[in-house]
């Protein structure tokens, strides 16, 4: 039987659905709705409408899908516009603490979108379940929607929050623990996150519950998932449980798909939907990613570094200072008003020029033309088309007649050409772009050769105007406005957990490892498929590990296409490394790994030096690991050691260097680890008959 995924994006002007067929890529059938902010279940009904689409061409059998993924912005969306649940905050500690853990638990209700009630319970004595009872019963008569609990160390000893979350359970009311959230120290930042989470608990549940549902009333068996932020799948569970992790998950979807489809090194991605534009950023082969800040508040959530700007190919137009027209936040949709580019000529030649507010909160008029019964917004999609801007046949592509008719009317106004109108409604709406762009170029030290990559329906629209106004190569990406759809129906399940880790503990390594693999494997990925990386923050004291794995029954048939050859795979590595091909050499190969290493000459005081560059690939060349001087040892378990020890006696500071384990899975980051003799122990509990490298730092 013939294997089918389903991939929806749910946007803020349209939801997409592709179906693609697994082993081969290829697209078998598509559909695009409106999304339905204001339907009773919300964006549900985008979902379940443009799947019943996908399924009603007649193109798939519903037993042919084997998975349906969708990214969403229900979470961001409703912190953003305060649509959330008062949490009410049982904060856990000793009663000689309680005013500090009070002041460090305690969060404002101005703090962003938050509603919060708050009480403490003494751990010093024994916590019954009558006490958690009476605490919750206090909090819930202050209004509270969800329980939140939260106790200094509970990534440590998660018990007292357990118990509490139980005490929830016979209150009948949605919960989440602070230790769910993140594994990292830090008792505020730590409560501030997990409160966000709770904040949109109910409304989160209530979504997965009702597509699960469904979804199963469509006969469909196949596992639901979910993108996360950082670009991961993970299963309809998270959502309701840890709905903060699919912040940004629409970005992070375009960015799966284009990293799929492109083999981009070093580029900025801009995707250009209906009400708004991403921009992300692609350096030495992967996306960047950091934490998240909302409403101005740094959270433990991780994501993509998505910057999003409120102007895109549906922003209406509105009056700017000294004449000038510009465009957004509003965008058609959320009006409730079609494109003028996409009327008839004549139908808008009878229309006069009107201002609307489209809804109670803008304090901007937007400019529309009024014909009879219809009303039509002028958009920026009308202003590229009018320019010539958008090619014939793209998805934004209108009657050219039609976008100059909605240019005419509003240079009418002013007594300008339309062209100049239309150039200046361009300009300023894609400034805030372009200096995004460019403020992502300075801090990432990008190269003079980096491209941009448009995505979204409206690539078109401002994606080439950015790039020609700033000199840069363009590319759109295959299939550019179902980009995201695709991304969401093609990404790996991914696992991510931080653990603090101030001692210097290698069984604590090993375990993270066992438990990341294990927690994959358990949601339905195929355990020789799983590959677990990590990464210390020094500055956090924290352990970061990640597993990615492969939910397919046969990875094998549908990765052909998107590992790379050993050629191909050395051509990325000399371009990520900035040396000539000839001077990049493989000095190490696993099943799921490539190790490079490059001689390149440091001009120093007195001299040069010659450093050895380091690069480790995966697969699907994706940059793992990058250093700039370092040793790569390889051969037995015993020479290996041996050489270790050695690197380790020649060094004149006790501090060990930095690191690494490379082997047919796994690339481990021993750099919390700080003296050799530590690294040694831990590399050999490690090492087994399998071959391997050790990159050590110099």
């Amino acid at each position: 039987m013939r294997r089918v995924r389903i991939g929806i994006d749910v946007g803020g002007t349209f939801t997409k659905a592709v179906a693609l067929e697994t082993k081969t890529g290829a697209i078998i059938t598509r559909a695009v709705v409106m999304t339905t902010h204001d339907a009773p279940t919300g964006v549900a009904d985008g979902i379940l409408e443009s799947l019943s689409q996908v399924l009603a061409s007649g193109e798939i059998d519903p037993g042919e899908v084997e998975l349906i993924s969708h990214s969403t912005t229900q979470a961001i969306n409703a912190l953003l516009e305060s649509d959330t649940a008062k949490v009410g905050i049982v904060a856990m500690g000793v009663a000689p603490e309680k005013r500090n853990i009070s002041k460090r638990t305690l969060l404002k209700d101005s703090e962003g979108s938050l509603r919060i009630a708050h009480t403490f319970l003494d751990t010093s004595e024994l916590i019954t379940a009558a006490k958690v009872d009476e605490a919750i019963a206090e909090l819930r008569g202050d209004g509270a929607e969800v329980v939140l609990a939260a106790e200094a160390f509970s990534v440590d000893d998660p018990a007292n929050e357990m118990f509490v979350l139980e005490g929830a359970t016979r209150a009948g009311m949605p919960a989440t623990a602070s230790h769910e959230i993140s594994g990292t120290y830090g008792l505020e930042i730590r409560t501030l996150t997990a409160a966000m989470n709770a904040s949109v608990l109910p409304k989160t549940t209530k979504v997965a519950d009702y597509v699960e549902r469904a979804v199963k009333g469509l006969a469909i068996k196949a596992p639901l998932m979910i993108m996360r932020g950082d670009g991961g799948v993970t299963s309809i569970d998270t959502f309701r449980t840890r709905p903060i992790l699919t912040i940004l998950s629409g970005p992070a979807a375009s960015i799966a798909g284009a990293l799929l489809h492109l083999r981009v090194t070093d580029g900025i991605f801009i995707e250009v939907g209906g009400t708004s534009t991403n921009i992300c950023t692609i350096h030495n082969g992967r996306p960047e990613i950091r934490y998240v800040t909302i409403n101005g508040r740094p959270t433990c959530a991780r994501s993509l570094d998505v910057r999003v700007v409120g102007s895109a190919g549906g922003s209406m137009v509105r009056r700017h200072a000294k004449g000038v027209w510009t465009s957004g936040p509003r965008s058609a949709h959320i009006a409730g008003l079609k494109y003028a580019c996409y009327a008839d000529a004549s139908v808008l030649r009878g229309g006069k020029l009107i201002t609307v507010r489209p809804t109670g909160n803008d304090d901007d008029e937007y400019v529309a033309i009024e014909c009879g019964s219809e009303t039509y917004a002028i958009t920026n999609t009308c202003a590229a088309n009018a320019l010539g801007l958008v090619p014939e046949g793209d998805y934004s592509a209108s009657a050219p007649e039609s976008a100059r008719v909605a240019m005419e009317i509003l240079g009418a106004e002013t007594g300008t050409v339309y062209s100049e109108v239309a150039r200046s409604i361009i300009q300023t709406s894609s400034f805030e772009i372009t200096k995004e762009v460019t403020r992502i170029i300075k801090e990432y030290k990008m190269s003079p050769g980096t491209a941009i990559i448009g995505a979204g329906g409206g690539a078109s629209v401002l994606a080439p105007f950015v790039a020609k106004q700033l000199g840069l190569k363009y590319e759109k990406a295959d299939n550019a406005e179902v980009i995201s759809s695709i991304g969401a129906a093609s990404s790996t399940l991914q696992e991510s957990l931080e653990i603090s880790m101030a001692d210097q503990d290698p069984g604590q390594i090993h375990d993270a490892y066992k438990k990341a693999h294990a927690a994959l494997v358990s949601r339905g990925a195929v355990p020789e498929s799983v590959i677990v990386d990590s990464e210390y923050d020094p500055d956090r004291s924290i352990l970061r590990v990640n597993a990615v794995g492969n939910v397919e029954l046969d990875s094998t048939a549908s990765n052909v296409r998107t590992v790379f050859t050993l050629e191909e795979a050395k051509a990325r590595a000399a371009e990520v490394m900035r040396l000539p091909p000839g001077m990049v050499d493989l000095s190490f190969e696993s099943d799921n790994y490539l190790v490079f290493t490059g001689r390149a000459k440091k001009r120093r005081v007195f001299g040069t030096k010659t450093q050895r560059r380091t690069l480790v690939l995966d697969r699907y060349g994706r940059a793992k690991l990058s250093l700039n001087d370092a040793l790569v040892l390889q051969g037995g378990r015993n020479s290996i050691l041996e050489e270790l020890k050695e690197v380790g006696a020649h060094r004149s500071s006790p501090v060990a260097a930095r690191t690494y384990l490379v082997d047919d899975m796994r690339l481990v980051d021993y750099s919390v680890l700080t003296d050799a003799a530590s690294v040694v122990d831990a590399i050999r509990k490690e090492l087994g008959d399998l071959r391997a490298a050790v990159i050590v730092e110099t």
